[in-house]
């Protein structure tokens, strides 16, 4: 079995637009979060969002490309370059039966409802431009990195709700410590727009702290009220350790244990010994103890009963060794199908930068949350072995081990 490096990250998030501005704002605690005036027009019950401000698709991309790319594609691609640039690879190193694309996606609704909406107004589905359809799959950011790219390998999207990209990372590393592969290309992506959210606005799931938004998000307080969406795309690069040290990269980190589950209990109502389930088949893959593991990036959302149920499976797993933990989703919100891959990106930005990010918002433990080890402050000392949680509905859980003591 070989092992897995990570030798490149990239993000489009509503923390920043490169790795760079990301670090700032999870240093500062600084949130990404504003209320949308078109949501509230069209009767949502929430308009807070994650917004991303300062992209342009037309930097990285023609016109013509663009007919058969979503935005949350673009911005995949955009993160993509960023991480191949700091991996140090050239465009010919990836067109090889080698390299891989594994993305966690779980819809493209914009899309989707753009053709609907054409068909219907013009009575004429003949109009619809050639571009809609490869724009409405889910599959839509790995067909078109696979093409811009030229990578000959694995090519395909994970989709699995908020897990997508947290299983997209974990999946490829299992292609290269097979053999299989030797360097993929994985992450997750997610559309930031009001088409795709209509359902979980009726679902009374979001935060309606609309006068402070950015206070909105308070993953583990005993006062939180729901989650705020975001999205983006966050992208890795793995490869097969021994190949990134023979080529002299730099290695960024290790991921040594990937733990998977599923609930089989509820669609929508998570159950604690799924994530404990994840998190030990993590913990045994990668020959730690819980002990070793001293930070915990928490999938928490802002839930009452998501960040209830991931605290009492923390605690049921490490109990007295509280690890620090901290959700993220308090300055970027919960974003949701690339929530599992930003993790791994984000946790990989404090370790090569020597902190880690707070949980914000935090105004005070529920009985659940006050058994863990919160972090409310920027700790000037990096993660040395970090767990990364995420979840979906359906009860599907992925959990990462990421080594950065190399």
């Amino acid at each position: 079995m070989f092992r897995v490096a990570i030798t490149g990250i990239g993000a489009i998030s509503s923390l920043g637009c490169d790795p760079d501005s990301i670090a700032e704002s999870l240093y500062h605690g600084r949130s990404g979060i504003v209320c949308d005036p078109e949501r509230k027009e069209l009767g949502f019950r929430s308009s807070l969002t994650g917004a991303i401000h300062g992209f342009d698709p037309a930097r990285y991309v023609n016109r013509k490309m663009r007919k058969t790319m979503t935005l949350f594609t673009v911005q995949s691609y955009a993160a993509a370059l960023q991480a191949i640039d700091q991996a140090g690879l050239e465009p010919e190193d990836l067109k090889n039966e080698k390299t891989g694309l594994v993305i966690g996606c779980d819809s493209s609704c914009l899309a989707s409802y753009e053709q609907a909406a054409i068909t219907k107004d013009r009575k004429n589905a003949g109009e619809l431009g050639s571009g809609h359809i490869f724009r409405s799959m889910t599959s839509n950011v790995t067909m078109n990195l696979n093409v811009l790219f030229g990578t000959r390998g694995a090519c395909w999207t994970i989709s699995s709700a908020c897990s997508s990209g947290g299983h997209a990372v974990g999946q490829a590393a299992e292609l290269i410590r097979s053999g299989k592969q030797e360097y993929v290309i994985c992450g997750g992506a997610q559309e930031i727009n009001w088409h795709s959210m209509c359902g979980f606005d009726s679902l009374d799931a979001f935060s309606v702290r609309e006068h402070k938004p950015q206070e909105a998000s308070r993953p583990f307080s005993y006062d939180r009220d729901g989650l705020v969406p975001g999205g983006g795309a966050a992208v890795i690069i793995l490869e097969n350790y021994d190949i990134a040290r023979q080529r002299n990269a730099t290695i960024l980190g290790e991921i040594c244990g990937y733990g998977f589950s599923s609930d089989g209990y509820n669609v929508s109502i998570p159950d604690k010994d799924g994530m404990r389930r994840a998190m030990a088949m993590a913990v045994e893959e990668a020959k730690v103890s819980p002990g070793e593991i001293d930070y915990i990036c928490a999938h928490a959302t802002s839930t009452p009963i998501g960040d209830k149920v991931e605290a009492m499976a923390i605690d049921s797993l490490f109990g007295e060794h509280k690890p620090a933990v901290s959700s993220l989703k308090g300055m970027c919100g919960h974003e949701l199908w690339m929530a599992g891959a930003a993790q791994v990106v984000y946790a990989t930005i404090m370790a090569k930068r020597g902190f880690t990010a707070p949980n914000i918002n935090f105004t005070g433990p529920d009985e659940c949350s006050k058994k863990l080890n919160i972090i409310t402050e920027t700790k000037k000392v990096p993660p040395r072995i970090a767990l990364c949680n995420s979840a979906g509905f359906g009860g599907t859980n992925s959990s990462l081990i990421i080594r950065y003591e190399i």
